[in-house]
This record gives structure tokens, C-alpha cells and sequence, in this order.
């Protein structure tokens, strides 16, 4: 049921969206030259895939977990995508090929070892990984890798059709538990 939830509210927000991609893909090709951000993260069962956003720093920055970027790498148009998390909406894309839910453990990055070490442990890698889920609605990021897993393995126990709607809700009003 949540996998038909998904292919739905990604093929929605992909054909209805659509002119608003491309403003913001037409915005960025002049801000940063290079409008989508493309990177390897680790998914279900640690399988590898790419990643799509929009770029909202600097083509040239480190692929390091955003906790660790000088913020002065975000550009302006980043800055106000990150905010109205606009930035995200190429992953619809992911989420309709089925490399990603839209609830779910925020996909890692493959050279963040403490994380993946954390999300073995808790059991993290069984389930596809999402834009959103209760560690995003909870402001809970990858600086902190246990808590991180520890929540995204509470989140996993607990979900169904009413949690999925919930975090999405929160996301889109920007909501903090």
C-alpha cells in the first residue's frame, strides 16, 4: 500500500510540478552552472544508487555530509531552496523508480562509515529510504549516527498509512515534533 502511495504522489508531483522544476532548474543552470545535484548513497539492503537534487552549493564543494560544509558554500538560490525544501523535489524521481520511498531513513552517503556501522546494527538497511520519516520531523541529521539509527529503527517499527501521512504532513508545513 505505501508503494502505491508513493508511485502516485511522485507521478503527481513530477507531471504537475513540472513547470516549477523547470524554473528552478533554468534559475540554476545561470547560479551554478550545473542545476542537479547527482550522488551515491547507500539504499535497501546497502545497495548503492544516485541521488538527484538540485544543486544548492557551489559546484566545486566537498561530498561530505552537510553538517561538515562551511555554510558559505550554499548559494543564494540554495539557501532559499534548502529552507522551502524545494531542493528535494528531483528525488520524486527516485522515489518513482523505486530506489526511495517518501517516508523513510534519509539515504546515507557511502563514506559515512559510523552511519552505515549504526544502521547495520539497528536493522536500518531493511527498508527503502526516504525524503522524509521521524528523524527529519524530529530535526534529528547524520551528526549524530546513533541517534540517527536508533530513530530511523523506531520509525520502521511503527510505520503505517496513518505515520506516512503524518511525516509527510509535517514536512510540508514544516512542523517539528
Amino acid at each position: 500500500m505505501l508503494r502505491a502511495c508513493d508511485i502516485l504522489f511522485s507521478t503527481f508531483v513530477l507531471l504537475f510540478g513540472f513547470p516549477i522544476l523547470l524554473i528552478i532548474f533554468i534559475l540554476l543552470l545561470f547560479d551554478t552552472g550545473a542545476p542537479i545535484f547527482m550522488q551515491v548513497r547507500i539504499g535497501q539492503n546497502q545497495n548503492k544508487f544516485v541521488l538527484l537534487k538540485f544543486r544548492t552549493m557551489k559546484v566545486h564543494t566537498i561530498s561530505a555530509p552537510t553538517h561538515i560544509v562551511d555554510p558559505s558554500s550554499v548559494t543564494r538560490i540554495g539557501y532559499f531552496l534548502r529552507q522551502s525544501k524545494l531542493d528535494e523535489l528531483p528525488q520524486f524521481y527516485n522515489v518513482l523508480i523505486g530506489d526511495m520511498s517518501l517516508v523513510g531513513p534519509r539515504p546515507g552517503l557511502v563514506n559515512h562509515q559510523e552511519l552505515i556501522n549504526a544502521r547495520e546494527k539497528y536493522g536500518v538497511f531493511d527498508v527503502r529510504p526516504g525524503i522524509t520519516g521521524l528523524a527529519q520531523v524530529s530535526n534529528i541529521d547524520m551528526s549524530t549516527p546513533y541517534l540517527l539509527a536508533m530513530t530511523d529503527n523506531e520509525m520502521i517499527k511503527t510505520l503505517g498509512l496513518r505515520k506516512y501521512f503524518e511525516y509527510i504532513f509535517l514536512t510540508v508545513i514544516g512542523i517539528s515534533r
